[in-house]
Parts: C-alpha cells; sequence; structure tokens
C-alpha cells in the first residue's frame, strides 16, 4: 500500500468515527461563552461571531463596556454599515486610568448592565456581545451573583452571550457552556510598538 492510500484509509476510520460521534450531538441552545486570558483576540473573536450572525441573518447587540469613546474599527464599521442588523451600545467613558473616578466608571457600568438585559431579553436579538464585561466585573463594578444568576435563569434559551475582558471570575466561567483562555505568547507592544489601525482597533 502507497503512502496515499494509506492516508485514504486512515481519513476514512476518522470519517467514520466523525460521523457516530456527530449522531449524538442534536441539542441546541443558546450558549454562554466567555473570551478571557492575556493575549489579543478576545474582541476580535466576539465581533467575528458577530460577522457570521450578520451572515445567517441573525440580528445582535453589542455593549461596550470600558472603552468608551474610542472609535474603534469594529464599532465604525457596524454602526455605518450594519445599524439594522447590530445595536450598538456603548458604556464606559474610557479605561479606568484615564478616567480616574471609580464612581463615574461605577454608573457606567451599570447603566451598561442595564442596556445589556435589555438586548438579551429582546426577542429579535439573538446574539449579544458584552465587550469588556470581564473588567467591569473584576473591578466589582457590577455584582458577579447578579450577572451570573441573570444569565442562568432569565436569559431566553436560544440566546448567544459572548463575555470578553481578561481576569474572567470563578463563577462566571463556571456559568459559561464555552470558555477561551487566550494567552499571551509574544506582543510588539513590549518592543514599543503602539497599537496597530486595523491590528487592534
Amino acid at each position: 500500500m502507497d503512502e496515499n492510500q494509506r492516508h485514504a484509509e486512515k481519513m476514512k476510520k476518522i470519517q467514520a468515527a466523525r460521523a457516530k460521534m456527530m449522531e449524538t450531538k442534536t441539542e441546541e441552545k443558546g450558549l454562554i461563552i466567555v473570551n478571557t486570558g492575556t493575549g489579543k483576540g478576545k474582541s476580535s473573536a466576539g465581533f467575528g461571531m458577530i460577522m457570521r450572525c450578520i451572515a445567517h441573518g441573525m440580528k445582535a447587540g453589542v455593549v461596550q463596556f470600558i472603552k468608551g469613546n474610542w472609535m474603534t474599527g469594529e464599532r465604525q464599521f457596524l454602526t455605518e454599515r450594519f445599524a439594522e442588523e447590530v445595536t450598538f451600545v456603548v458604556s464606559g467613558e474610557g479605561f479606568t486610568w484615564d478616567t480616574q473616578d471609580r464612581e463615574r466608571d461605577i454608573a457606567a457600568a451599570q447603566a451598561g448592565w442595564a442596556r445589556a438585559k435589555e438586548l438579551i431579553l429582546d426577542p429579535e436579538i439573538e446574539f449579544v456581545l458584552l465587550d469588556e464585561i470581564n473588567i467591569a466585573l473584576r473591578y466589582d463594578y457590577l455584582d458577579i451573583d447578579e450577572v451570573v444568576e441573570f444569565l442562568l435563569t432569565q436569559k431566553p434559551f436560544m440566546t448567544h452571550v459572548v463575555l470578553t475582558g481578561r481576569n474572567a471570575k470563578p463563577e462566571l466561567i463556571e456559568a459559561a457552556d464555552m470558555v477561551t483562555d487566550m494567552d499571551l505568547v509574544k506582543h510588539p507592544f513590549r518592543d514599543g510598538v503602539k497599537a496597530q489601525k486595523g491590528v487592534e482597533f
């Protein structure tokens, strides 16, 4: 048997095993997804899912915590070209080291969470991205128990919710259906390179 035949036989076995496994995967449900870790790509992955939703005709919502008035590429793209498909809410006034006002940061986070709950409960919206909410939870601007309880008991069954940001709390990780920890291996910032348009914002 030559190399091509061996490869074909191996792939047939893998295909059969996969088909058997897929027969058992029949449930559908709205997922609670957490993107966390020190590496880049947490928000980007969430916005990638928004693109998929648009392609599938699914309405989506975004609440951006922390980033404030920073005009990111995602925000500009979605608000200018897909305002009918995506509701985009900016909640924060900026990074906590910029505002330097805990009470204002808490008020902004609470307002963002109130809008997030409205979007999650909206029967027309099937996917909600809570961008950088983990930062608001980390600093206790929001009550982790309230957020988890809402997601587990009030989120509509088929609505997907993605929560991004470093340092996801253990309670949220426990409640989630899918958790991705993005690890930092190398970053140009360490070599003095500032955030690059199109790559990081």
